[in-house]
């Protein structure tokens, strides 16, 4: 899926007024108050949850401004980086825990210094969900003050509402991806969303010049990046999990979050690349049949 601007390009240090004021938004994109945002946190809550011990805020400055966070808010704000935008109710479920009153209080705080956005955005099938993303002030802070290591690349805004909803699924299907490779014991797992996988290899295959048609040079090129070349392409996954195994080599997984729209021919393509692919519960029938229909064999994972 393609995606919008480069959110890596650094800020010019004169940057409006408009992205240094901190602000929230409502499901129509009005600014709102924080009591507001209590209520739509409130409505994600798991009854359950288990309280865990609160550290206190400490000062970051940053660019000759100061902030106000604890390392549950950073991390937090980490997450949201990496997949550009998460479905509220995942990060509470997830992230938190279930504690809904922790992510209620981080959220707050986040919200009130600018740092976090928060915004319900229309959806064809389930109505709308509430999203949130980083602003570019919780984009510079993360990428500031390195908290979340010098490879990982960050994103942040909110980009058309399908591309966002994507993006935020993406996060479910890491989670899932993520508890196979800590179980087998692997670590340091590094996110690689497509838009940074389709820019290095985009890159590579325009410096080709008039040999970018050369099936050799091409499959070099794959094979530089890790990917496999199918039928005169290179496929690039949802999403590329690197890690260390137990053993401490490097290693990876790609995965592909597939939909009930797949066609035939694009889905092969996505098997032959040799990606692990996930599906909801929905979705997942109706692309076996596909599979069938192409004599591809193929395991399809529960979202």
């Amino acid at each position: 899926m393609s995606r919008g601007h480069d959110p890596r390009e650094p800020l010019p240090p004169n940057a409006s007024r408009k992205d240094r004021e901190p602000h929230t938004l409502s499901p129509s994109g009005e600014t709102r108050s924080l009591e507001t945002i209590s209520r739509w946190a409130s409505s994600s809550a798991s009854k359950d949850a288990v309280p865990h011990p609160v550290k206190a805020r400490e000062v970051q400055e940053i660019r000759g401004r100061s902030y106000r966070v604890r390392e549950s808010e950073v991390q937090a704000m980490v997450e949201l980086g990496k997949f550009r935008t998460t479905d509220q109710a995942d990060l509470i479920g997830v992230f938190y825990a279930g504690d809904n009153a922790r992510f209620r209080s981080d959220l707050e705080n986040l919200s009130r210094q600018g740092l976090v956005e928060i915004k319900a955005i229309p959806h064809e099938e389930t109505g709308s969900r509430t999203l949130l993303t980083l602003t570019r002030l919780g984009h510079r802070f993360i990428a500031e003050t390195q908290a979340a290591g010098e490879r990982q690349v960050l994103y942040h805004g909110f980009t058309r509402p399908r591309e966002a909803h994507h993006d935020a699924d993406l996060y479910r299907l890491y989670q899932k991806a993520a508890e196979k490779i800590e179980r087998s014991g692997g670590k340091n797992l590094r996110v690689v969303l497509d838009y940074e996988m389709k820019k290095r290899v985009y890159h590579d295959l325009a410096k080709l010049g008039a040999e970018r048609n050369s099936s050799s040079r091409k499959r070099e090129v794959a094979d530089r990046h890790g990917l496999q070349m199918v039928r005169g392409k290179i496929p690039v996954p949802d999403i590329r999990v690197e890690y260390e195994t137990r053993d401490g080599e490097k290693a990876r997984v790609d995965l592909e979050l597939a939909t009930g729209h797949y066609r035939g021919r694009n889905l092969a393509e996505k098997v032959l690349a040799g990606f692990a692919l996930y599906a909801r519960g929905e979705d997942a029938s109706k692309l076996r049949k596909v599979l069938d229909a192409r004599e591809l064999t193929a395991e399809i994972l529960p979202l």
